[in-house]
């Protein structure tokens, strides 16, 4: 009798464990933003200046910087539950912190919140790169991978969504002690939802561990391509977020519409991620690179050039099809070009990149605003972005490799 595909119980198993990877991020990352909107509020009714509310903001990103690499060779080492349960004490000890500093005043109460904002990110980015590592390796090939990081890709919108919105409803009602509280019950979540992923084989020792440095891998050949491809897409959403409330601002359109324009990016971002499983097999990661970085710098020349709110939330739906596809196509293609037994350690360097990039460049937008407009940077990233196109076309042969 023929063979008719993975049997019930595979199936379900696969579904089971897809889910457990979707909630794990939820709860870590749901924590995160949720903190990250409340900490703010809490200093600035605290009576802190900006430069403090700046200081907290820049503490989430700074510690997911300086803890990715370790994050991943320990996720290399060990698989996927050990580092989860330290991203879930970490988030939860983050959280924790904000709690205590509810009840603290003066320098004591600053220092515990920066505490808590340094522990809330590491430990979201942490319990990030071992999901996504152990995401990739659960698949059997290209188009499973694709499906799996397009339903993965879910995961932050919900909890970006969840966490403030659950945050902010609480302090309205109850106070931060409320919201904090909500807070430490998401990476509890996770924890209980990790029981669901099977505990894989013992990876053996990552060549990190075997005298191997991280940066040997940017020779693997094609990772600084894809490196580069990714940077030049992921400024791009740090374009838009920045660019697109001064334009709205500069034409007087009101805050609920820029926000509908904000929206219905986001809107596009998860819909063509809801889209990406059924068309997977169809489609080859690199030619959608490529045609996301011409759509994006085709768009980005004429973003500036619309006045009407309506052209606008045109432009951005088209914008978020083009960009929400970029994730699952960037991490399908650093599973298959980066040695096996160094997935963390490749997906640490991913995230260090995109921190490091989403810390600096909203300031040397803010430079390059004043200095030449708004509109202007929108064509010079377009530019860079449709020009690289050429640097992610060598990757066809590299990343498409079994």
């Amino acid at each position: 009798m023929p063979e008719s595909g993975p049997s019930a119980a595979t199936q379900t198993l696969q579904s089971r464990t897809l889910l457990a990877f979707i909630v794990g991020q939820i709860g870590l990352h749901g924590a995160m933003a949720g903190t990250r909107m409340a900490m703010p509020l809490q200093a600035l009714r605290e009576g802190y200046s900006a430069w403090t509310v700046g200081l907290l903001m820049a503490l989430f990103a700074a510690a997911p910087v300086l803890l990715a690499l370790p994050a991943g060779r320990l996720a290399d080492r060990h698989g996927y539950h050990r580092p989860v349960r330290l991203a879930a004490a970490l988030s939860g000890g983050g959280t924790l912190l904000a709690l205590l500093a509810t009840w603290l005043h003066g320098p004591l109460e600053l220092v515990v919140l920066c505490v808590a904002a340094c522990m809330s990110g590491g430990g979201a980015n942490i319990g990030l790169i071992a999901i996504q590592r152990t995401a990739g390796r659960s698949a059997a090939d290209s188009t499973m991978r694709m499906r799996i990081f397009s339903w993965l890709g879910l995961a932050p919108s919900l909890a970006n969504l969840i966490g403030p919105v659950a945050a902010g409803l609480l302090i309205d009602w109850a106070g931060f002690s409320a919201a904090f509280g909500f807070m430490l019950l998401l990476p509890l979540a996770s924890l209980g939802f990790a029981r669901l992923v099977p505990h894989e084989a013992h990876p053996g020792q990552p060549a990190a561990a075997r005298g191997g440095a991280a940066w040997d891998l940017w020779r693997t050949p094609g990772l600084q391509r894809l490196m580069l491809v990714n940077w030049l897409l992921s400024t791009c959403w740090d374009v838009h977020s920045f660019a697109v409330p001064i334009l709205g601002h500069e034409r007087g359109f009101s805050a609920s519409t820029i926000g509908f324009v904000l929206g219905v990016f986001a809107l596009a971002v998860s819909g063509v991620r809801l889209l990406i499983p059924m068309l997977a097999h169809r489609m080859n990661e690199v030619q959608v690179l490529r045609t996301a970085m011409l759509v994006t710098g085709v768009l980005f020349a004429a973003y500036p050039m619309l006045r009407s709110p309506w052209l606008m939330g045109a432009c951005a739906v088209a914008l978020g099809l083009a960009l929400g596809s970029v994730q699952p196509m960037i991490m399908s293609t650093l599973h298959h070009l980066t040695p096996h037994d160094r997935h963390g350690e490749a997906i640490a360097l991913r995230s260090m990149t995109i921190n490091f990039s989403s810390s600096l460049m909203p300031l040397l937008f803010g430079v390059a605003g004043s200095a030449i407009g708004v509109g202007p940077l929108f064509w010079v990233v377009g530019a860079a972005v449709g020009a690289g196109n050429w640097v992610a076309r060598p990757l066809d042969a590299q990343s498409l490799r079994t």
